[in-house]
C-alpha cells in the first residue's frame, strides 16, 4: 500500500512569484502538500515571461510551479477578497513575498489573517525583513547580496565584484522559509495557534557567512575579509588549480596538508618553513600555488591527477560546466539532475528534490499549472461555489484563465 505524502492533508495559500516564495511552496508540493498559487490577474506570477519560453509557456516557472493549483484572480475586486477571506479559513499556511505593507493593503496582513484563522501559520519573504531601517525598500537577491557583505568578497582581488550566476540567495532563503514553516506547523499542533514568520534574504544570505564575519570581529579587525579570486583569503590550499588539461579544485585542510604533500612526493614540504602551518601556507600562496600546478602539469590527463589525488582521500573535483553536470552519471544516478515532462514544452532536465525521506522515497509527478487552471475546482470543490457563481465572476473579470 503507497504511503501518504509527508505533508499530504497541509493545505497552503501561495502568494509567491518570481523565485523566493516559490522555492519554498516547491518543496511542499514534491512533499504532497496542497499549493494553492494566488496570481493576480490579468498575467499571473511574472516569472511566466522569463526565458526558455516555448509556446508562451516558460521553463523557469514550470520549474519552480510544478504541483500547485492556480487560482487567478483580480485581487483588487472586492468579490476576489472575499474568496480569498474564505480560502484563509481553510488552510493551514498563508506564503507572500511582496514588498513589505503590500499584503496588508489588499487586507491579508497578519492582524486580518489571524482574526480569520487563529490557526493559521503565516510567512512573510522580503529582500530586508518586515522591520528594520532598509524594510521599506524593494529588492532581489543581488540586492540583498550586496547589503550582506556577500558580493564584496567574490572575483578577482584586482578587479570588481563579480556575480554567481545562479539564486544562492533566493533558494536558500526559499529553504529557510520551508524549514520555518515546518516548525512552525509542529507548534501549531502542540499549542493549537499560529504565527508569523518573517524571513528575509538579507538575514539569509549573512547566516551563510561560515569565517568572514567571526574571523574579522574576534581578531579585532586584523583578519579583513576580501576577494581572493581562486584561492581563499583564509585557508590553503583551497581553491582552483590549473591541471594539464583545465581547472581541478582542491581543499586540502589542516590535517590533509601532509597527505597532499606525500602524495606530490614532497614530504619535505611538510617541515618546510614557508608552508607547515596554514598561517604560512596563506601568506605564501603563489610559491605554493606553483608547486602544486607543477606536480598536477605532469599527469597526462586532469582525469589522472583527480584520481590519484582520490586515492589518498584529498578532496578534490573537476571544474565542471553546467552541460558536464547535467550529464554526470552520479547527478543522474541520485536524482540530483530530474527528467520531467511538461504539456507544453515536452521533456526536459532540471534541478531534482534534494530532500531525501527513507520513509517517503517516491517522488509524485507533477505538472505545473496554466494560469488560472484551478479556478473552478477550488471554487466549487473547496468553497462550494455554484457552476453560474464562478461562471458570472468570470465573465466579469475577476476570474482571469489562459491555456499557457
Amino acid at each position: 500500500m503507497a504511503k501518504q505524502p509527508i505533508l499530504d492533508g497541509y493545505r497552503i495559500l501561495d502568494f509567491t512569484q518570481y523565485l523566493a516564495g516559490p522555492s519554498a511552496t516547491r518543496l511542499m508540493a514534491e512533499m504532497g502538500a496542497e499549493i494553492i498559487k494566488v496570481e493576480m490577474a490579468p498575467y499571473g506570477d511574472p516569472s511566466r515571461a522569463f526565458p526558455y519560453r516555448k509556446h508562451k509557456r516558460s521553463a523557469y516557472y514550470v520549474q519552480q510551479n510544478r504541483g500547485k493549483k492556480s487560482l487567478c484572480l483580480d485581487l483588487k475586486d472586492e468579490r476576489s477578497q472575499a474568496v480569498v477571506r474564505e480560502l484563509i479559513r481553510e488552510c493551514d499556511v498563508l506564503i507572500e513575498n511582496y514588498a513589505p505593507g503590500v499584503i496588508g493593503r489588499l487586507g491579508f496582513g497578519w492582524e486580518q489573517v489571524r482574526e480569520l484563522n487563529p490557526k493559521l501559520v503565516m510567512c512573510s519573504i522580503s529582500a530586508f525583513g518586515q522591520t528594520g531601517p532598509l524594510s521599506h525598500l524593494s529588492g532581489f537577491d543581488y540586492i540583498a547580496q550586496a547589503y550582506a557583505g556577500v558580493t564584496s568578497v567574490i572575483g578577482e582581488p584586482d578587479r570588481p565584484p563579480s556575480l554567481p550566476m545562479l539564486a544562492i540567495g533566493d533558494v536558500t532563503t526559499g529553504v529557510h522559509a520551508a524549514c520555518a514553516l515546518g516548525f512552525a506547523l509542529l507548534d501549531v499542533h502542540r499549542t493549537g495557534v499560529g504565527q508569523h514568520l518573517d524571513i528575509s534574504l538579507l538575514d539569509c544570505y549573512f547566516h551563510q557567512h561560515e569565517v568572514n564575519v567571526q574571523a574579522y570581529s574576534a581578531s579585532g579587525g586584523k583578519i579583513v575579509p576580501r576577494r581572493a579570486g581562486s584561492h581563499h583569503y583564509a585557508v590553503a590550499p583551497t581553491g582552483i588549480f590549473r591541471g594539464p588539461e583545465g581547472y581541478i579544485m582542491i581543499l586540502a585542510l589542516l590535517h590533509q596538508w601532509p597527505v597532499l604533500c606525500k602524495a606530490m612526493g614532497r614530504e619535505d614540504l611538510i617541515k618546510d618553513e614557508r608552508f607547515k602551518t596554514n598561517e604560512l601556507r596563506v601568506a605564501n600562496l603563489q610559491e605554493l600555488i606553483e608547486l602544486i600546478e607543477g606536480w598536477l602539469q605532469r599527469f597526462p590527463t586532469d582525469a589522472a591527477a583527480i584520481e590519484a589525488l582520490q586515492a589518498v582521500r584529498v578532496p578534490v573535483a573537476p571544474i565542471l560546466t553546467v552541460p558536464q553536470a547535467i550529464a554526470h552519471p552520479h547527478h543522474r544516478a541520485r536524482g540530483t539532475v530530474r527528467t520531467v515532462s511538461d504539456r507544453m514544452l515536452g521533456e526536459f532536465d532540471m534541478p531534482g528534490m534534494p530532500l531525501r525521506f527513507s520513509a517517503h522515497p517516491d517522488l509524485p509527478e507533477l505538472q505545473a499549472p496554466f494560469l488560472g487552471e484551478h479556478n473552478g475546482e477550488i471554487l466549487t470543490g473547496l468553497l462550494g461555489y455554484d457552476a453560474a457563481a464562478v461562471a458570472e465572476l468570470e465573465r466579469a473579470g475577476v476570474l482571469v484563465s489562459a491555456a499557457h
